[in-house]
C-alpha cells in the first residue's frame, strides 16, 4: 500500500473541513426555509453547495463563522443558485462569481 504524503493528507483534511462547513450551512438554510426548501431541485442544491464551498475556500474562517446562514432569504438563495448556473454554463468567471456570493454572505454577518 503506497504511503500517503503529508500534502495529500492535508488536502484531504482541508476538503473534509470544507464539506462539513457547507453541510452545516445547508442544514441551517434548510431548517429556516421549511417547506420552501422542497422547491429546489437536487441540481439546484448541488450548485448551492458547490458555490458555498468555493466561498468557504476564499473567505477567512472568522468571516465564514460570522455568517448567519439562517438569515439568507429566498432571494439570496435564488441569486447564489443563479450565479452558480452561470458559472456552470461558462457565462461567468468563477472568481467573479465567488466575489459576488461573498458580498451576499457579508450582508448576513
Amino acid at each position: 500500500m503506497p504511503d500517503v504524503t503529508d500534502d495529500e493528507r492535508g488536502r484531504r483534511v482541508f476538503q473534509i473541513h470544507k464539506e462539513m462547513a457547507v453541510e452545516t450551512a445547508i442544514e441551517k438554510i434548510r431548517q429556516t426555509m421549511g417547506q420552501d426548501w422542497k422547491l429546489y431541485s437536487v441540481s439546484d442544491i448541488d450548485i448551492l453547495k458547490y458555490m458555498l464551498g468555493e466561498s468557504w475556500v476564499s473567505m477567512d474562517r472568522q468571516s465564514w463563522g460570522k455568517c448567519t446562514f439562517s438569515r439568507l432569504g429566498r432571494e439570496d438563495i435564488d441569486a447564489i443558485i443563479r450565479i452558480g448556473k452561470q458559472v456552470k454554463s461558462r457565462k461567468r468567471m468563477e472568481g467573479d462569481a465567488v466575489i459576488e456570493i461573498n458580498e451576499i454572505l457579508k450582508r448576513i454577518s
